[in-house]
């Protein structure tokens, strides 16, 4: 019988962000491998805007919804990707049905969070730490994410890394941009989250490029007219403006990983990066890390585009989702939803004919 698997997340397309191409490859990577990846997701909800990203909508779901969801698509395991409402409700059926489920910590919400309104980061920590250690794994993407969680009491912390397209993010995409070089170049979402300022008051030569969309992109605009603000770029733009770049900078404190480095190595682009979660882990060698971004963004020049890529190429898809198969099957050990209330029935069958 085909190994069934749902996968519950509160982000979703139309979103661009690394836990939709997350999932949206570890889902293809799974299906190769004759796994059938089901997604329950704010699609077919009505919604609602979340506050702060309105271009971001939470699902207006309600228990017996969900409950019926995942009855019918009756899946082997289940894992909760986001800790979003429909996380929390597929959560509370689980335990509801005594099915077995496993987690993902994709985002620093406190900290986030904190950013906007002033709720300690305490609060949402020990809010989270509910969630999470009620499921038999909560797989993370760094051993400095593990490590930072298992001191604030979370449990049965599994490591599950990330992936690149390495043959997609390739150097042979170089090509002119037609700005005053070097070129210093970062990629995400536009948000007060991913601390742009601090990239975009740097002293530095050359030329400034950021790409993505965000609510701070016509604020960021305004305030910094010399950067170069290419809003949202198709994957092809994309893979050649990495390709083209001469450092790309990452002044995110909060990231629990960035995709986008390992996409920016695979291209040849060394990294600049503060010393915190998600860069201390996976740049290495492919750039620099420094809590000062302006010597960390000029020693970046010098590093080796060919040792930026080979850095990259550590990571691969297919190891995401084996990493991601062999925390899951552990919780598969019972029978599907719906069939295990069905067979509870007939044992009380013919319980009572005994």
């Amino acid at each position: 019988m085909t190994e069934r698997v749902l996968i519950v997340t509160d982000a979703w397309h139309p979103q661009v962000n690394g836990v939709v191409r997350t999932l949206t490859r570890l889902a293809q990577e799974l299906a190769e491998q004759g796994i059938d990846v089901r997604f329950l997701t704010p699609d077919g909800f009505r919604t609602l805007p979340l506050p702060f990203y309105l271009d971001i909508r939470f699902a207006l779901a309600s228990p017996r919804q969900v409950a019926r969801r995942i009855a019918e698509i009756a899946p082997r395991s289940v894992h909760i990707a986001t800790e979003g409402p429909l996380g929390w409700l597929a959560r509370r059926v689980c335990m509801g049905e005594g099915l077995a489920f496993t987690t993902s910590y994709h985002t620093k919400f406190p900290e986030y969070l904190r950013a906007r309104v002033p709720v300690p980061e305490s609060w949402s920590y020990a809010l989270l730490r509910k969630f999470h250690n009620a499921g038999q794994g909560v797989m993370v993407a760094t051993p400095s994410l593990g490590a930072d969680l298992a001191r604030r009491g979370y449990t049965n912390i599994r490591p599950w890394t990330r992936g690149v397209d390495a043959e997609f993010f390739h150097p042979k995409w170089k090509d002119d941009l037609a700005l005053p070089g070097p070129v210093f170049l970062c990629v995400g979402r536009v948000a007060v989250e991913k601390n742009l300022p601090a990239f975009l008051d740097l002293d530095l030569p050359g030329s400034k490029v950021i790409v993505g969309d965000g609510p701070d992109l016509p604020g960021l605009k305004e305030r910094y007219p010399e950067a170069h603000f290419l809003g949202a770029c198709s994957n092809e733009e994309l893979a050649r403006i990495y390709a083209s770049a001469d450092v790309f900078v990452f002044p995110s404190r909060t990231d629990t990983f960035g995709n986008v480095l390992l996409e920016a190595m695979a291209s040849g682009c060394p990294v600049a990066a503060f010393p915190v979660t998600g860069p201390s882990d996976i740049v290495g060698d492919g750039g620099v890390l420094s809590d000062d971004l302006h010597q960390a963004a000029l020693a970046a020049l010098e590093v080796p585009r060919e040792s930026a890529r080979v850095r990259a190429l550590a990571y691969s898809w297919p190891e995401c989702a084996r990493q991601f198969l062999d925390h899951l099957r552990p919780a598969g050990g019972r029978p599907p939803v719906g069939q295990e209330k069905a067979q509870d029935v007939r044992h009380r069958d013919v319980s009572s004919r005994a």
